[in-house]
């Protein structure tokens, strides 16, 4: 990609930050979000760990390989980054759960940048935000890379697929992709905690306890998250197609 991404594109992210930053400021402030540090035992948070460590090693090489062919990769792949980054710092507790709901952004991220790295510019905003906001953790750094960054984006990309395969119209497939990210997260940090907790319980129930009790905040959340990351996707489209041409989601 010759020329530089249009300053339009830009402005989508930072419209998109403001959004979801005026919608939720009002939110109960939280100490930590996703899965929080010590909530894990050591065993399941090192194998969430070593789980997460290959899709990141794989991402790093592909975003190395991408800058090199696309000039432009970088400053894109920089935007989606804050993009995400913001979405996933506004947290809602969820006190059951012992973590906080919030919006994911890796549905627009692997919609823009592809499965390996989106799952890297979710560990990104990740390891930023356990280092210096104390939301998350490190030792819960894989568990939350698994979850958000590994499933969220495995399930936006399914999606984004499933409605191309079906001709749904483009707003409709990054809809569908970004409700699909948003929701397969949370699953995915309910599975996690209910392995890790679940005692003498038994395990579906533990699970779909958890689960449930994001739904009261995650269902208006991952409908929005879809809206947004719609109109983000079709914006870019109308304005500056030869970026979506370029990246092959069009």
């Amino acid at each position: 990609m010759k020329k530089k991404i249009s300053t339009h594109t830009t402005h989508i992210f930072i419209i998109l930050s403001i959004t979801f930053s005026i919608i939720f400021s009002r939110a109960t402030p939280a100490l930590a979000m996703h899965i929080s540090e010590g909530i894990l035992p050591m065993p399941w948070a090192i194998f969430w760990t070593l789980l997460a460590v290959p899709f990141l090693i794989r991402g790093l090489f592909e975003i190395k390989r991408e800058k090199e062919t696309l000039p432009s990769y970088l400053p894109l792949l920089g935007m989606i980054g804050a993009a995400v980054f913001v979405f996933s710092c506004l947290p809602i507790p969820v006190p059951i759960a012992g973590t906080c709901s919030h919006p994911a952004g890796t549905g627009l991220s692997v919609i823009l940048l592809g499965f390996s790295p989106s799952v890297m510019v979710a560990a990104a905003a990740l390891l930023i935000q356990a280092l210096f906001l104390a939301h998350g953790g490190l030792t819960t750094f894989g568990a939350n890379v698994f979850s958000m960054g590994i499933m969220g984006s495995v399930a936006g990309l399914a999606a984004f697929q499933l409605g191309k395969s079906m001709r749904l119209p483009l707003f409709w497939r990054a809809f569908i992709a970004g409700v699909a990210a948003d929701l397969a997260t949370y699953l995915a940090t309910s599975v996690e905690l209910g392995l890790a907790l679940h005692g003498d319980q038994a395990l579906g129930k533990v699970i779909a306890t958890i689960f449930i009790s994001f739904l009261p905040t995650q269902l208006p959340l991952c409908l929005l998250e879809g809206v947004l990351t719609a109109g983000a996707v079709v914006y870019i489209y109308k304005h500056r197609p030869v970026v979506l041409q370029k990246l092959q989601v069009v």
